[in-house]
Order: C-alpha cells, then sequence, then structure tokens
C-alpha cells in the first residue's frame, strides 16, 4: 500500500514515535523507545515520492540549498498535526529525509525533572549557559521550557537565532524575536552581531557550529 507523507507524520504522532526515516527502497521507518521499527504493510519508498515531499514540505531556498549543498535542515508544520524538524540529504546520489516530531506544546520547566540548578538559570541577568547532550536527549526541549519560563516571569526581550525555528514562542511577558538562518539571517554569525543593536535581554543560538560563532 502507497502511503502519503501527511499520513507517515500523523501515523508518526498518533503513534508517538520522536523520530521518522525516509529512505528509498525502504518502507517508513520509526524511532519509538529508542529503536527503529519499519512501517509494516506499506511499499517501499521511491525517489519519485521523495521527491514530491521534499517539494511539499521545503520552499525554493532549501530545495535550491539541498541540491547545491547536498543536505538541507527545515522545519514543516502539518495543521491538525504537528511541527516537525527535516533534514533532506542525498546518500548514494539518492535522497532521503529523517524528520524529528516537535511537541505540540512547550512542556514547563518543572515537569522535566531537571536539576533545581538549571531551573536557577531562568533568573540570570548576565553570563553564557551552555546546553549540551547526545542526539536525542533533550537539548531542544530544555532550551524551549528555559525560554518559556523566562517569557512568562520576566518583561525581557528575548532574541532567537535557529536553523531551523523549532518551538514557536508567542510573546507573554516578554517580547520574543526568532530568527531563523537563511531565512531571516545570513549566518549564525550574522544573527549574533546583530543582535548587539537590538537591545535583548536574553540571546538564544541554537546551535555553536564553527569557532567565529563561539
Amino acid at each position: 500500500m502507497s502511503i502519503t507523507i501527511d499520513q507517515i507524520l500523523q501515523f508518526a504522532v498518533k503513534n508517538k514515535v520522536s523520530d521518522v526515516h525516509l529512505k528509498v527502497g525502504r518502507p517508513a521507518i520509526y524511532r519509538k523507545d529508542g529503536k527503529l521499527v519499519p512501517h509494516k504493510g506499506t511499499s517501499e519508498i521511491l525517489p519519485i515520492h521523495i521527491k514530491e515531499w521534499v517539494d511539499q514540505m521545503a520552499g525554493e531556498r532549501h530545495r535550491k540549498t539541498l541540491d547545491e549543498m547536498g543536505e538541507v535542515d527545515f522545519a514543516y508544520s502539518l495543521d491538525g498535526v504537528g511541527r516537525f524538524r527535516v533534514n533532506a540529504f542525498y546518500q548514494r546520489e539518492l535522497a532521503g529525509m529523517v524528520l524529528r516530531i516537535i511537541p505540540s506544546t512547550v512542556l514547563p520547566l518543572a515537569s522535566l525533572s531537571l536539576p533545581r540548578s538549571v531551573h536557577r538559570f531562568t533568573d540570570l541577568r548576565r553570563g553564557l549557559v551552555l546546553v549540551t547532550g547526545a542526539t536525542g536527549s533533550g537539548k531542544s526541549t530544555t532550551l524551549a521550557a528555559i525560554i518559556n519560563e523566562i517569557n512568562e516571569n520576566r518583561p525581557d526581550h528575548i532574541l532567537t537565532i535557529e536553523d531551523p525555528i523549532e518551538f514557536i514562542h508567542e510573546d507573554k511577558r516578554s517580547v520574543v524575536n526568532q530568527r531563523e538562518v537563511g531565512q531571516d539571517t545570513a549566518s549564525f554569525v550574522t544573527g549574533l552581531r546583530a543582535a548587539l543593536r537590538q537591545d535583548p535581554d536574553v540571546v538564544l543560538i541554537g546551535e555553536l557550529r564553527d569557532l567565529e560563532t563561539v
């Protein structure tokens, strides 16, 4: 049975998987409870499927980056289902994708069972905080919860520089501006330089990819 990308993502959210792997010659594969599980009863993915799904989910800029660089990150929202972080790439001259499910709501910081020292980050007025860990360890969820806590309790200007934007933060007590690399600013470095003139109280940098950004 053939399957659409929307059906794949609906199945993923319904079954509480963390990641979706799409590879030519295999059915959709889901990571659930740390293990990869193929979608039984569905047909193998063809190259045309990946092309159609990239065309559906990505804008022209991201499609161009994929063709030129061999990989690209972007976010995709499916109405009534959720939001997803997508990495599209080429392997052995065939396109593939891995999608991470982004929770529909930002979890409260108190619900994450984090050490009390992490909660104190939301009271800091200066300094540098690094959130590190292995893939899937909860870095993005932790950062989103910290930003949300500040947003709910402090009249600050919060500026984020991300690639792509994952969690969407609406203004609460704070003013929140979220800038996406490649769309709203050329790079993490240029976004960080510009931030100096944007009167931020809190700056979140999604990734430290190079020495210049650090």
